[in-house]
């Protein structure tokens, strides 16, 4: 009986955490996690943390800071400056896509149309997503490639996926 009983209590407290896991939207788990610092300033300065916050769903590829760190000198810098914001507010929402689209489903709608499946952004632009082996790649409007290196982040709103390049709209 002792054993029935913690093992019920460990998988409701196991349940617990997944639900308060979850319950934070895409800014919360954003910015509880080092590697979008970088991101989450820039979602500030762009005025996006209610838009993100919202009901949703959103899957959003999010670059990691190195993604940001890897653009020419001073980029960032002057994407946050208020005179930016509507350019800074367009190549984040170029990130984010309207539903909520895990790495199973992307997987399968690249391989469903001849390896590319085109993807509308929120900012109106076109992303297109393949595979490399076994990696989802995203290509933007200037031929551009990133790589998905952290699939599957879920949040209350939708799922993040990590990538490694900072993508751009035309």
């Amino acid at each position: 009986m002792k054993i029935l009983k913690i093992t019920t209590l460990s998988t409701f407290l196991l349940c617990l955490t997944t639900v308060f896991a979850q319950s934070e939207n895409i800014v919360g788990v954003a910015a509880g996690n080092d590697n979008f610092t970088t991101l989450v300033t820039a979602v500030k300065s762009a005025d996006l943390v209610g838009t993100l916050s919202s009901e949703g769903p959103f899957t959003v590829f999010a670059p990691v800071n190195a993604a940001f760190d890897a653009l020419p000198d001073g980029t960032v810098a002057n994407l946050l400056k208020p005179a930016n914001k509507a350019t800074l507010t367009g190549i984040l929402t170029y990130h984010v896509v309207a539903g909520k689209y895990m790495a199973g489903d992307v997987i399968k709608a690249i391989k469903g149309n001849n390896g590319m499946f085109n993807v509308k952004t929120v900012q109106g632009g076109t992303i297109t997503l393949s595979l490399s082996g076994d990696k989802v790649m995203l290509k933007d409007a200037k031929g551009n490639m990133a790589e998905v290196v952290i699939a599957d982040v879920a949040a209350s709103n939708g799922v993040i996926h990590a990538i490694n390049a900072v993508v751009m709209p035309n």
